[in-house]
């Protein structure tokens, strides 16, 4: 019987065999050479190997993969989402931030009047801007190979000849639909209604659904580039609905939007370059706990003391980042400064082998979809897209499929906050695609979906790779912690009883959780030395990694 450990290669990340690595029990890592796409929904992931297949590169792919997301996960992502993305070509790192503003109308008195003391979840108020379809857009434009016409056809397809609803999904699906049942009374959550639940409930697993609805308007999207949706007739439907029911987003806001092309923000992390988008996203967040623990080294995976000094570091780090993240020209921090040195060591410094009550430094001045996708020629992407808690907004406009997300619901409604809501302003965003290199070579991209989980996700996913020399799926399947706020971390089934009750022992308030669904959904994608692409998927939802 061969032994449950193998001897580790120091330096290199994913250097054990997953058939033999423990926590490998589920599926193994896949090995492919012309071509890789993981994703949470297996019809989506096939959607991208199409178009590779079709001729198309990794960004070609991603594209197909995230707007088929849209119809086959609608519980996570839509139409009227947004998106980020890390794209490796030609030998660099290019960092696209296609988060959208709130509207310019909105202010926090216009919301008070409105009768709000803080940003409500649901309805017209929480919508910003959405910037998936210009995501799209501007990456086909920028680096694809063949045209939204061709790589949103499996979309459009599923879309209009529906699909089987699969295990997650309709999991969500159906819970989605019980709380909008006692939540939206209102007429303008009817259309959801007739969107999500055509038959007076949610679809069910293995169920056919379908909407047309959704088919026609990434008809629109791919044969305009996404103009209609902007400055089209999609955009005037949107208007119209807005003001029907005292929503503020207007087709002007619409027509002003724009992807924002970025610089990636990295610490080098062991000999491994991190990379990350800047603010307003919260990968800085994940950064920044990376950046404390760097110069730590950890002798085993499954201790107390790993787990506690993971936990402290991402408590001091989590705590910086709800302070100050919000639109990078808005922050009184830079990131630099969040990032130096200096200030990690000093937020290191406060960690003792006890639970710490974490608190906001003073640096000196100085329900999400994830898909990583790879191709034989070197092209790579990390790519996030999001509607936030779920459906997002409830708010459908009719007949057209988009579901609008409520981002604004993370503005705060006091002026002097960080992140205080203003019009045209980006608010903290949670979804992070992450990125690794080393030596200015790419080592691959990788992503965990879910809320405030995802820089948590990153971080123990990241060091499952560099630290324990994890492979992809092993990475993916090892147990997880998340830290909640206070003292309080949840753990899954998984975590080992002796390591929860030793850090119960160090004032940590462990509370173990029933099922995994709150801690993350990833996918991880490495490329070999001679070019050979390893890709795990997330075993906590339908995870799927189509390989050529």
């Amino acid at each position: 019987m061969i032994a449950a450990e193998k001897r580790k290669v120091e330096g290199a990340v994913g250097s054990y065999d997953a058939l033999y690595h423990p926590y490998s029990s589920r599926r193994n890592t896949v090995y492919a050479k012309k071509g890789m796409i993981a994703t949470s929904q297996p019809l989506a992931a096939q959607a991208g190997l199409e178009i590779l297949k079709k001729g198309g590169n990794a960004i070609d792919a991603a594209i197909a993969t995230a707007a088929c997301l849209t119809v086959v996960e609608p519980t996570s992502n839509g139409i009227g989402g947004d998106a980020f993305a890390l794209v490796w070509t030609k030998g660099e790192l290019h960092g696209l931030n296609s988060s959208g503003p709130s509207p310019s109308s909105i202010s926090i008195d216009a919301v008070k009047r409105s009768g709000y003391e803080e940003m409500p979840k649901y309805g017209w108020t929480p919508v910003t801007v959405p910037g998936a379809p210009a995501a799209w857009a501007e990456l086909s434009r920028r680096f694809g190979r063949l045209p939204l016409t061709e790589v949103l056809k499996p979309a459009i397809q599923y879309a209009k000849e529906g699909f089987p609803i699969s295990p997650t999904t309709g999991h969500f699906w159906e819970l989605a639909y019980q709380t909008y049942m006692n939540a939206f009374k209102e007429e303008v959550f009817q259309s959801w209604f007739d969107t999500f639940a055509p038959n007076g409930r949610a679809p069910r697993i293995g169920e056919i659904w379908k909407s047309e609805g959704h088919a026609k308007t990434l008809q629109s999207i791919a044969e305009t580039n996404a103009e209609s949706f902007y400055r089209g007739d999609i955009a005037d439907q949107i208007d119209a609905f807005s003001r029907k029911h005292g929503g503020y987003l207007r087709k002007e806001d619409l027509a002003a939007y724009s992807p924002e092309w970025v610089k990636p923000i990295s610490v080098n992390y062991k000999g491994y370059d991190m990379w990350e988008i800047p603010p307003n996203g919260q990968g800085l967040v994940a950064l920044m706990a990376l950046n404390i623990l760097k110069e730590d080294y950890f002798a085993e995976k499954d201790s107390p003391e790993t787990y506690h000094l993971q936990i402290e570091a991402m408590k001091l780090a989590f705590s910086d980042g709800l302070h100050y993240i919000t639109q990078e020209d808005k922050m009184s921090r830079t990131t630099e400064e969040l990032l130096s040195d200096s200030y990690a060591r000093t937020r290191r410094s406060l960690i003792g082998s006890e639970a710490l009550e974490p608190v906001p430094g003073d640096p000196p001045k100085g329900g999400t979809v994830y898909l990583a996708a790879a191709d034989e020629e070197g092209n790579m992407i990390s790519y996030i897209q999001s509607n936030y808690m779920g459906f997002g907004s409830g708010v459908v406009v009719p007949g057209t499929g988009i579901s609008f997300q409520n981002r604004g619901h993370g503005f705060k409604l006091d002026p002097e906050h960080e992140n205080a809501l203003e019009p045209n302003k980006k608010t903290y965003h949670t979804i992070i695609p992450g990125f690794i290199t080393k030596d200015d070579q790419p080592v691959g991209p990788f992503g965990v979906m879910g809320g405030f989980m995802q820089p948590q996700g990153h971080l123990q996913v990241a060091m499952n790779l560099i630290d324990f020399s994890l492979n992809p799926q092993a990475a993916l399947d090892a147990p997880r912690w998340q830290w909640v706020n206070g003292k309080t971390v949840h753990i899954e089934p998984t975590v080992p009883d002796h390591i929860a009750q030793a850090l119960a022992r160090k004032g940590h308030h462990i509370v173990r959780a029933l099922d995994s669904g709150s801690f993350g959904r990833g996918q991880v994608i490495i490329r070999g030395e001679n070019g050979t692409l390893a890709g795990g998927t997330e075993p906590r939802t339908d995870g799927s990694v189509a390989s050529w």
